[in-house]
């Protein structure tokens, strides 16, 4: 399946709860693949300023669905919202 849009959420969050995230990230990568409609990859990314959770889907309406989905809204940001220094910015981008 072919990336049609990406997902991208870039939090700031401190070197020393980046384990913390890393795990969030890691326990609901394989419920994401295998679950969520629409879904065809997911990468973290780090950088010194912040990290990305880079997420792939089909189309811009499954990468929209998934932000109001159980698993975001009930497990993934409830499990990072602690980690935040700040408020993510989430951003949907098209593949051209």
């Amino acid at each position: 399946m072919n990336v049609k849009a990406y997902l991208e959420i870039t939090m700031v969050i401190s070197e020393e709860n980046r384990p913390a995230a890393a795990k969030v990230y890691t326990d609901y990568r394989g419920p994401f693949l295998s679950q969520i409609k629409g879904a065809t990859s997911k990468e973290l990314l780090i950088r010194d300023e912040d990290v990305q959770v880079l997420h792939g889907f089909d189309s811009i309406e499954n990468a929209k669905a998934y932000l109001d989905s159980d698993m975001f809204k009930n497990d993934v940001a409830v499990g990072l919202s602690s980690l935040w220094s700040a408020d993510p910015d989430v951003r949907i981008y098209m593949v051209a």
